[in-house]
């Protein structure tokens, strides 16, 4: 089979036109982040969005991308030391490879679903991936030959799943349901790069980006999965755009891929504010975890790493895994 050709992250900055890390005591960094051994509210004694490093520099690759977070609270991302890789970073920040990939594979998004698989979108094979968490067995959960490059994924709290499918060298993209038997539809051709993608916290609606054309679209669907009445949600003058998630409240957290920020949108397509990060331009995707849901972890290109910083909401996530506790 031929794979799909992609275009390098330092190509993409140019299309969209466009610090020094200091090490903290592990200890103070984790009071910091959840919150511990302080008097008061977390909310009046932490500072709030406010970026450090979680890991170091370079841990990961410059496509690391991808995050998201167990029911244990940790984290996983993808090309940790190298690619092909999927690395698990625990809640006090150690790291280690937690399965790597054969057949050339390569993944992006990384989703659970409620029966705590890890669903990994592969651009190379044309593939929706699924880990035993267990065993750490994959295994081809999907597979689509008419897909470009599956890049980003949302899923339901039914386990439906949403893809992605950018072709950057021609800045067009397709969007994808994957049903649980595995079967993929197509909801949407010839849209623009589509990249983040999510599901709102009530599950009624899907939001996708796309990345080059700065566009976050949001769609109505039903429960089996059908999209309709799509309308612009917000779109933004400058640079582009990688992953997304909700919050509890509905809003959309969007990286600002080469601004260096994430921004935060409300369901009404208002922007209220934008977090930097410690390092980096080029943030790619992010996850919320931590003991209360409010910390949230961000995947830096540039850097190599992820950062975090804490905020006053817990993501949508978080609210699935207290539901299914």
């Amino acid at each position: 089979m031929e794979k799909t050709k992609h275009v390098d992250r330092k190509k993409f900055i140019k299309l969209m036109g466009g610090s020094l890390f200091i090490a903290t005591p592990l200890l103070t960094m984790i009071s910091s982040l959840t919150g511990c051994g302080r008097s008061g509210t977390a909310e009046e004694d932490e500072e709030l969005y406010v970026t450090r490093h979680f890991t170091d520099p370079g841990t990961f690759t410059s496509g690391v991308e991808g995050p998201a977070v167990d029911i244990n609270g940790n984290l996983y991302a993808v090309n940790f030391e190298r690619q092909h890789t999927i690395g698990k970073v625990t809640p006090e920040g150690e790291t280690s490879v937690f399965v790597e990939l054969s057949d050339g594979s390569i993944a992006n998004g990384i989703r659970f679903n409620s029966n705590g698989d890890m669903l990994l979108a592969d651009y190379v094979n044309h593939n929706v991936l699924e880990v035993d968490m267990e065993t750490r067995e994959i295994s081809v959960f999907a597979h689509e030959p008419r897909m470009n490059q599956p890049n980003d994924l949302a899923i339901g709290a039914n386990d439906i799943i949403y893809a992605s499918d950018p072709n950057w060298s021609e800045s067009t993209g397709k969007l994808w349901r994957v049903d649980l038997d595995g079967s993929a539809t197509l909801l949407e051709d010839e849209m623009g790069t589509t990249n983040g993608i999510e599901v709102s916290t009530d599950e009624t609606k899907l939001y996708v980006n796309e990345s080059v054309q700065r566009n976050v679209w949001e769609y109505d669907f039903s429960p089996d999965g059908e999209v309709s009445n799509k309308r612009l949600l917000i779109q933004f003058p400058d640079y582009g755009m990688d992953g997304m998630r909700c919050d509890i409240d509905g809003n959309l957290y969007i990286t600002r891929y080469g601004k260096g920020t994430v921004a935060v949108v409300s369901p009404e397509g208002d922007v209220i504010r934008e977090i930097e990060m410690a390092d980096g331009d080029n943030v790619s995707n992010l996850a919320f975890g931590g003991p209360d849901g409010r910390t949230v972890y961000v995947t830096v290109a540039d850097i190599g790493n992820v950062q975090v910083f804490r905020t006053d909401r817990p993501g949508r996530s978080w609210k699935l895994y207290e539901e299914r506790r």
